[in-house]
């Protein structure tokens, strides 16, 4: 059976390639180590400006240096930012899917529009409002029967009956 040749781009590997890429460059660049690196080399050019009388030159050298980098630098975190937020969105729904009485009507909310979103903000609000006034939720005092006992107060086991 003869081989059919593959096309030199193949889009899927190629995602692939860049993914692995992206993932790889955005953790070593995170480090402290290369952050040490970058302060290093913006000290040694700082101390170089007077030898080279602050040049036009000498400023050039730094300005297209950072202007390539973070050029560069934005699509490898763009493309691991998006890759992180996607993960966290399909681990949100698994979760709102497997909890027995959650609206799974929640799942897959970052696909709404922004007044959807700001729709479902404000009926939001207005559940902890009602909640609060009920005294439950986040902006209400703690029910006698959720408060905890101080630490000493609990009863030893010498107390307790028998």
């Amino acid at each position: 059976m003869a081989r059919v040749a593959q096309p030199v781009l193949y889009s899927a590997d190629m995602h692939e390639r860049f993914r692995k890429f992206a993932r790889r460059s955005s953790d070593f660049v995170g480090s402290a180590e290369v952050f040490l690196a970058a302060c290093i080399v913006i000290g040694a050019w700082a101390v170089l400006g007077p030898r080279f009388r602050y040049s036009d030159t000498w400023q050039l050298v730094i300005n297209t240096t950072t202007t390539i980098v973070t050029f560069l630098m934005v699509f490898l975190i763009q493309n691991t930012q998006n890759r992180d937020a996607r993960a966290i969105q399909l681990k949100l729904d698994e979760l709102i899917r497997a909890v027995q009485g959650a609206r799974t009507g929640m799942v897959r909310l970052e696909e709404l529009s922004d007044d959807e979103l700001c729709a479902l903000t404000g009926d939001f609000e207005k559940l902890r409002r009602r909640l609060a006034a009920y005294g439950r939720g986040p902006s209400a005092a703690p029910r006698e029967s959720e408060v905890e006992a101080p630490p000493d107060s609990s009863p030893t086991a010498k107390e307790l009956p028998q």
